[in-house]
């Protein structure tokens, strides 16, 4: 008989001892979870908060005794893990209900600690209410400031995904927000000129954005923080404090025990989520992972990766094998009130940064068919190998269909597909669902295209000494253009191509860069070898 013992619940832990229950049904499983709740929907806590989720008990996946009477898994909550002897095999625990300490045996251990918020060394951070939004508890909390209607502000240190969830949720309650990014831009993990849309969505639902703005002080006292110092000097009058800077895995018991903590600062595993100790393994937000594109070890705390690690982790510690797991892209999406954003793979930057040669493409396109009614339009952002053609990253907003689109991308990323190989596709087309060349399809054709050649897509800044020819409608030009740009209307482009001089580089654009590639073709079939298209078109280049 195995006495299997998992520190920790919730994605990783529960998906271990679940799995492992399921294919031993002889084995002594105990979970041992430092919080209140062995298994909650974290996903939804901002939603709870905002009140589309209602009820609280709607976010609790399960319990200590319905998961005793379907699994007899011996689930035991507020009880905190404090050293584990790897020669003993035991784990020291203490009941938080009244302090005492006992040992628990194990042959098998399963470490799945989480990770904890991450909060500034400043004055003032523990005033109560400065919080964090990790746990049912810290949801609670929450709640109960929002219940005493003394809120009106709130003040969100961190644009990410939990920052922005958290954002919307609380102007639905009519709450007003400002949202503190020391980055850039929001959402850290879109590139810059993705993300500007995003903030353009908080600014039109009244959220104030602080960008490329971090948090220098907390004035207040221990009591309560009432005002929020940025570093340029701006300073916000406030009710609560979120901090959602990031998290840092919860390591300290495993480097205790003398387990590898890799260069990330999470836990070394194998591709079984074996740690040094091959009697241990660790999974979920604490474990280190390979990025799919890269190959190299990195953090990537989600839940769907960690709901795998602990499936596979469950399989192998009570049966000796499994398949090994696989790599992560990082594949996230978010809502940001009428917009969804998602992302898979490595930004641009990030993928410069590893060493490959980037190029990139840009399409806007409907989500499905523009003559059936409800048609909007998706943002495509490809970044992929200018070699090889392999597809790196993909980033996609939009009002309708993001999560089709990206899912295809992160397929396309998990399986080392090129650009061409979306081009081929075979993707469900019917009018209200798609188009016969779905947006998937039109990135990759304009990837395809540059590749190839065809077209040469170039950024504003690399097209700063080009004389800019605006390719769009006199009214378009009208109402707003790039600076020194001319305007020659696509429709009229041929017979005023005297116009220009076939010697001097040009950069044509229009609005999204569709009808910048039709001029660009134009030009360079009656001669000029000096012309590019501006990719993504004056949509990109501008924040109107």
């Amino acid at each position: 008989m195995c006495r299997l013992v998992i520190i920790g619940g919730v994605a990783g832990g529960m998906s271990a001892a679940t799995r492992a229950r399921r294919l031993d049904e002889k084995a002594q499983i105990t979970v041992i979870e430092k919080g209140g709740y062995i298994s909650f929907a974290n996903c939804g806590l901002p939603y709870h908060l905002g009140g589309r989720i209602e009820r609280e008990e709607d976010l609790l996946l399960t319990n200590p005794k319905k998961v005793w009477k379907r699994f007899r898994i011996d689930a035991r909550v507020r009880e905190e893990a404090l050293s584990i002897d790897r020669t003993h095999k035991t784990v020291s625990i203490r009941r938080l209900s009244d302090g005492s300490v006992y040992a628990l045996p194990y042959d098998k251990l399963i470490l799945a600690p989480g990770a904890t918020a991450i909060t500034p060394p400043l004055p003032n951070v523990e005033a109560p209410n400065v919080l964090q939004l990790r746990s049912m508890e810290d949801m609670q909390r929450i709640r109960h400031f929002l219940q005493s209607g003394s809120v009106r502000h709130m003040t969100i240190i961190g644009g990410g995904f939990i920052g922005l969830e958290m954002a919307e949720s609380m102007v639905e309650r009519g709450i007003q927000v400002a949202v503190v990014e020391k980055m850039p831009r929001v959402l850290p993990p879109i590139d810059p000129e993705m993300a500007r849309f995003v903030e353009q969505e908080l600014r039109r639902h009244g959220v104030s954005v602080y960008s490329n703005n971090g948090l220098k002080a907390l004035r207040g006292n221990a009591e309560k923080v009432r005002e929020v110092e940025l570093e340029d000097g701006t300073v916000l009058t406030t009710d609560v404090v979120l901090m959602s800077i990031g998290v840092r895995p919860n390591v300290g018991l495993a480097k205790d025990a003398g387990l590898i903590i890799g260069s990330t600062g999470a836990i070394e595993v194998n591709h079984y989520q074996q740690t040094n100790d091959p009697d241990i393994y660790a999974v979920g937000d604490a474990a280190e992972v390979v990025h799919t594109v890269h190959g190299k070890k990195t953090r990537i705390p989600l839940a769907g990766p960690a709901n795998r690690q602990g499936r596979l982790a469950g399989e192998h510690a009570v049966t000796g094998q499994a398949h090994p797991i696989g790599t992560v892209s990082g594949t996230a999406i978010v809502k940001v009130f009428d917009l969804t954003v998602a992302v898979t793979g490595l930004g641009e930057k990030l993928a410069r940064d590893n060493g490959f040669g980037v190029d990139t493409a840009y399409v806007v396109a409907n989500h499905h068919a523009g003559y059936y009614p409800g048609a909007q339009p998706l943002r495509i952002k490809l970044i992929y190998d200018k070699t090889t053609g392999r597809v790196l990253g993909g980033q996609v907003i939009g009002r309708s269909g993001v999560d089709k689109r990206i899912d295809v991308l992160a397929t396309a990323i998990q399986f080392q597909a090129t650009v061409e190989q979306l081009t081929t596709l075979d993707l469900a087309y019917a009018p209200q669902f798609g188009s016969a060349k779905d947006p998937v399809h039109l990135v990759g054709f304009v990837a395809m295209n540059q590749r190839n050649k065809i077209s040469h897509g170039v950024t504003l800044d690399q097209a700063a000494n080009d004389l800019l020819v605006d390719v769009r409608t006199p009214d378009e030009f009208a109402s707003g253009t790039l600076p020194g740009a001319i305007n020659i209307p696509l429709e009229q482009l041929r017979e005023r191509i005297g116009e220009l001089d076939p010697g001097k580089p040009i950069t044509v654009f229009c609005q999204v860069g569709q009808r910048g590639f039709v001029a660009e073709r134009i030009l360079r079939e009656t001669g000029f070898e000096k012309v590019r298209n501006l990719k993504g078109g004056y949509a990109m280049a501008t924040d109107e």
